[in-house]
């Protein structure tokens, strides 16, 4: 029992990363999207804040990092959404397949999608002069904490895709809430250079946490106290969206 309910939820991994591959939207965000907005933000932001694009890699790279992580999160609501309204959800539930099978395997793909995505990231990064001042083993740390985050967060969009009206909806939502806590942070610019308002909110924003972490673990070659609390509030996430995501899922289905 325990086999078969792996093998339907890898079957259904394996369906949603050739849907990935197929739809070149879906395909931007996991490769194209953070290839591009390292190096645009790197070369057009880079002399302006830091004097030059290798003095401003080591802030960019984490920054890019932790905003691709939220894109590509962010797909899998749309892609649930995409599902529903097509009756797919509808023709698995006449399959002898697990039933819960369908949305772990869509959850299964999102945490390749983000190997993907983050590892593009930091490649570009590397591409440019970045240049991490740690071992190669804390560069895997950052990249699994990286995909850890994404994959909590991918459980509040697979929530917001099941309990939406529409696809348009899902992708409106996530591009808002993508936008906001990306610049709304530390990822691009120093907190302190901000309006004391906009200071607030970068510092309570929990993508400033993450961003910090990353930071922390590349400048020092060790796990620091921010790097706890991102990963207590990742486990957070999952205990409290995980359950509200079942149940909206066994609802509808």
């Amino acid at each position: 029992m325990t086999h078969s309910l792996f093998q339907n939820i890898g079957t259904m991994a394996y369906r949603n990363l050739l849907k990935t591959l197929h739809n070149p939207d879906q395909f931007m965000d996991v490769l194209i999207q953070p290839i591009l907005f390292m190096i645009l933000f790197g070369y057009l932001f880079g002399g302006a804040i830091a004097g030059g694009v290798h003095a401003y890699l080591p802030t960019i790279v984490p920054g890019i990092l932790a905003q691709t992580v939220l894109s590509a999160a962010s797909g899998s609501g749309a892609q649930i959404r995409e599902d529903v309204d097509a009756g797919v959800f509808d023709r698995f539930k006449s399959l002898p397949i697990a039933r819960i099978a369908p949305l772990a395997g869509q959850l299964l793909a999102d945490s390749l999608r983000l190997l993907v995505a983050t590892v593009a990231s930091l490649l570009t990064g590397y591409c440019m002069g970045w240049r991490p001042n740690v071992a190669f083993g804390w560069v895997v740390v950052i990249l699994l904490l990286a995909v850890f985050i994404g994959w909590a967060i991918s459980w509040i969009y697979a929530l917001v895709g099941l309990l939406s009206s529409s696809a348009a909806m899902v992708q409106s939502f996530s591009l808002m809430t993508m936008l906001l806590l990306a610049f709304l942070s530390n990822a691009f610019v120093p907190i302190k250079t901000l309006p004391k308002l906009l200071q607030i909110i970068a510092t309570l924003n929990p993508v400033t946490y993450v961003i910090t972490a990353i930071r922390q673990i590349l400048a020092r070659g060790t796990l620091t106290p921010t790097a706890g609390w991102v990963f207590l509030m990742g486990w957070g996430i999952v205990l409290v969206f995980a359950p509200l995501t079942i149940w909206a899922y066994d609802r509808r289905n």
